[in-house]
């Protein structure tokens, strides 16, 4: 079974413009035209089962309704697709909206930090996590540099361990291989811990737009070599497979994964084995 652990969409009405937005602002191409039926039909190009969807709000006034959306996705997609809850660091009634989506049957809660403009150790962000732990929820972050906000880092792997000294072991999953060119603080903070990192947008090269603001050679991300040295520090148990499409081929994405020299049973694990524990859902 081939689970995505890191994807996107956007309501229909709104996906081509925010689409294209996004990409002009990273200068990166899309894959999918970002809504439902794009994602269904790539991930049936690329033989994936099962994707997560990670909804953002980007202010704290939209973390009910899209929270709201994510409930009725999970209803209409049951098997395909598995939204996530979001939620944003000034929303005040987090508690109570953590225990809604609880009981509610959803899985976990994707914070980003860089577009809600706090560092992932501030307290606002710790009494969120706490909280969904208490739940026992999952929470995904993105974590180093985000490629459309240049220099900017408001979870950093040391600000990640910060979060674990602080509040303990809980299931918390790092995106882009722990830190998105932040790679070698990576295994130096967060190998000795129980953390998960997903594998979206952190290998080969960056897919740029003909616009000229990616020179060839920033656009290299980690090669198979430092992919690797992340993949053996922290054991194939802990690595999830996850494309962040619509901004890389998933197709391209399990084959990558297929073609690492690891044994099958690591690459089983990677793409889906690990996902389905996590998740609690039987592998097919």
């Amino acid at each position: 079974m081939i689970i995505d652990f890191h994807t996107h969409t956007f309501p229909d009405s709104i996906a081509a413009r925010a689409v294209d937005s996004l990409s002009k602002e990273a200068h990166i191409v899309p894959f999918t035209d970002g809504t439902v039926s794009g994602l269904i039909d790539s991930m049936d190009k690329g033989g994936i089962d099962m994707s997560v969807l990670l909804p953002v709000a980007t202010a704290a006034s939209q973390v009910e309704s899209i929270n709201d959306k994510a409930l009725r996705s999970n209803e209409k997609f049951e098997g395909r697709l598995v939204s996530f809850g979001c939620m944003h660091p000034e929303y005040s009634n987090y508690k109570d909206e953590l225990r809604r989506l609880k009981n509610d049957g959803i899985k976990g809660i994707k914070i980003h930090p860089v577009y809600q403009k706090a560092d992932i150790d501030s307290k606002a962000f710790l009494d969120i996590i706490y909280a969904a732990c208490e739940n026992d929820l999952i929470v995904i972050t993105h974590t180093g540099l985000d490629i459309g906000f240049p220099g900017i880092v408001n979870c950093s792997p040391k600000m990640c361990r910060n979060v674990i000294n602080t509040i303990g072991e809980f299931k918390f999953v790092l995106a882009h291989m722990g830190g998105w060119r932040n790679w070698d603080e990576v295994p130096l903070y967060l190998e000795d811990t129980t953390t998960f990192l997903d594998t979206s947008f952190s290998s080969g090269r960056i897919q740029a737009l003909s616009d000229g603001y990616w020179d060839d050679k920033d656009k290299g991300m980690l090669d198979t070599e430092g992919f690797m040295k992340l993949v053996k520090a922290f054991g194939s148990d802990r690595l999830l497979f996850g494309s962040d499409s619509p901004w890389s081929d998933q197709k391209d994405e399990v084959e990558y994964i297929k073609g690492l020299p690891l044994d099958d049973g690591d690459i089983g694990k990677i793409l889906g084995g690990n996902a389905c524990k996590l998740l609690g859902i039987k592998e097919n």
